[in-house]
């Protein structure tokens, strides 16, 4: 087959499969933008941190804490934290990633996300699916949400503070991580702990420490549920 037009094949496929991810990144990545000028992060500061970290709830965090007035090891220690579960997702990709050079590796880590992981390890399993087509996916996914970023800070100084609900797009996102994260007594048994710890942690303890000790300690506490639920059967 002529390379070019195995090249353009290629880049069909993975824009492909990137499109649904692309569509539902630029009204996020545009709320985003919104809320990081609000806060006060002009729009180049957006970009880098869109360019740099590229973890759109850990961006949104992030965001939430610099408003809240956090400390920087906080938002640092929360960050980390939340993107740990990148490490799982890049042990489940590296099965179909072997035997590729490390500068390929550190380009494709760098595009992984919820969403670009989930399609990439579905069209893996499927078979007919390459790491060409898997990078194709993660830098149009990248692209398009460094770009939403960006034009939601820009125009973020022409919309009123708390207008069309922008406010409140952080809240109902992680509301709707957490109902789909529900699928069992044992999670619903360890968010209600984590929502009770925080608030526990938030009044008793000074600092804004509380999100991530809250969260740590709830998820052992589910592990070691589990685990005993296992062991009992």
């Amino acid at each position: 087959m002529n390379p070019d037009h195995e090249h353009k094949r290629t880049l069909r496929q993975g824009a492909s499969a990137a499109w649904p991810i692309c569509l539902g990144y630029f009204p996020i990545g545009l709320a985003l933008g919104v809320l990081a000028q609000k806060a006060g992060l002009p729009w180049w500061a957006v970009a880098l941190m869109s360019v740099l970290v590229f973890a759109g709830s850990a961006q949104f965090i992030c965001v939430a804490m610099l408003a809240a007035g956090a400390s920087t090891p906080a938002i640092v220690l929360t960050t980390f934290v939340v993107n740990l579960r990148h490490v799982l997702m890049s042990s489940a990709l590296a099965v179909y990633l072997q035997r590729v050079n490390r500068a390929f590796l550190a380009l494709y880590a760098y595009g992984v996300t919820d969403e670009s992981f989930a399609v990439n390890l579905t069209r893996f399993r499927e078979g007919g699916w390459d790491r060409w087509r898997a990078l194709t996916v993660n830098h149009l996914a990248n692209a398009v949400w460094i770009t939403a970023t960006i034009c939601g800070a820009l125009v973020g100084q022409f919309v009123p503070q708390g207008a069309l609900g922008i406010d409140y797009a952080l809240t109902g996102m992680f509301i709707c991580l957490l109902v789909f994260q529900l699928q069992g007594r044992l999670y619903i048994v360890t968010g209600l702990l984590a929502a009770a710890l925080s608030v526990a942690w938030y009044l008793l303890i000074p600092g804004d420490s509380y999100i991530v000790g809250a969260s740590m300690c709830a998820a052992t506490i589910g592990y070691l549920l589990k685990r005993h639920y296992r062991r009992g059967r």
